[in-house]
């Protein structure tokens, strides 16, 4: 999924500083932004107060919307670089295309997890028929330095393992909990989880204390660690917990994002994430050229009846360090 603002600042992310090494209990404000067809996301990372949760470092959630008449989710062909996205569908149905020549429809309980490594283009969109819903979240997971080149690739899963403890379902999306591993290839120690709690659900999930850790409520209203979360809300709850105590008054659903606070710092701009403003220059100079088609060093996307999107233009101020949090 690509950041569609016409304005995106250049920001350095990342480093150890700001990661609360014991449990805080910090709701995250997030923003609407257009994404592209009749698509509105709330984007909840990065946003004020926070960059990053582990190797996580952007978070969209969009839905749930009738589009039973609207086209829905169209994002033309982009860039992407250092980074990998996470693609988790909760209702109706995105169509993948990438310039690896990849073609995947993505449904719920799918995963479609792309690394972009050193240069990839990919489009995302409804298909023409589709279902009358959509629902789900777009991830980033900002990787390490020394796997921030590597040849992009696409994974598609179309099982993942799944913990089921009474009132408690969890689908292992990235990362491992539990003793159970997804299948979805990983670069640094991380967790995304898809929890759904029955009305009436009291328990507690085992966490790692050494992980810092995010909950998103996508439905239903939970308290988390006796916080009530309505959908769209990200609340942020730093290192130290070796359990997550859970209560659901209505069946509720919520996406669980943890791992290792990312010691590195990045600089993350527009779709990339390098480690100099010389690095993103450079990817933006890549993707223009020739005349703006996409061409070169990302390639095109087959298949996609239309132009891709062109770059913003760079900020005029030059990169100024900042950390995890603002």
């Amino acid at each position: 999924m690509s950041n569609l603002d016409i304005s995106p600042q250049l920001s350095q992310h990342g480093g150890r500083a700001a990661v609360s090494a014991t449990p805080v209990r910090e709701l995250l404000p997030g923003r609407e932004v257009p994404l592209g067809g009749s698509t509105v996301v709330r984007r909840l990372l990065p946003t004020l107060g926070r960059r990053m949760v582990g190797a996580w470092c952007f978070i969209d959630h969009y839905g749930p919307d009738d589009i039973a008449e609207q086209p829905g989710m169209q994002v033309p062909p982009h860039p992407h670089m250092g980074l990998q996205t996470v693609s988790w569908l909760l209702d109706g149905e995105v169509l993948h295309r990438d310039s690896l020549g990849s073609r995947q429809a993505l449904r719920p309980g799918t995963l479609g997890l792309m690394t972009a490594g050193h240069a990839i283009a990919h489009s995302e969109q409804s298909p023409a028929e589709h279902a009358p819903a959509l629902h789900g979240a777009q991830l980033w997971v900002a990787l390490p330095d020394a796997s921030r080149a590597v040849d992009p690739a696409w994974e598609f899963h179309e099982r993942l393992p799944v913990l089921d403890d009474g009132g408690l379902r969890a689908t292992l999306i990235m990362g491992e909990m539990a003793g159970v591993a997804s299948p979805g290839t990983a670069y640094t120690p991380l967790v995304g989880a898809d929890l759904v709690l029955a009305a009436g659900t009291r328990t507690r999930l085992p966490l790692e204390p050494d992980f810092e850790y995010a909950v998103l409520t996508t439905s239903g209203v939970a308290e988390v660690d006796g916080v009530e979360l309505t959908p769209g809300s990200l609340l942020y709850l730093g290192c130290g917990r070796p359990d997550l105590a859970l209560r659901a008054g209505t069946a509720s659903r919520m996406l669980l994002l943890g791992g290792e606070p990312f010691a590195e710092k990045i600089v993350m701009w527009w779709n990339f994430v390098a480690r100099t403003g010389e690095e993103i220059a450079q990817a933006r100079a890549d993707w223009m050229a020739p005349s703006g088609t996409g061409t070169g060093r990302f390639g095109t996307v087959p298949g996609y009846d239309g132009g891709p999107i062109p770059a913003p233009a760079l900020p005029p101020t030059p990169l100024k360090p900042r950390g995890r949090v603002r």
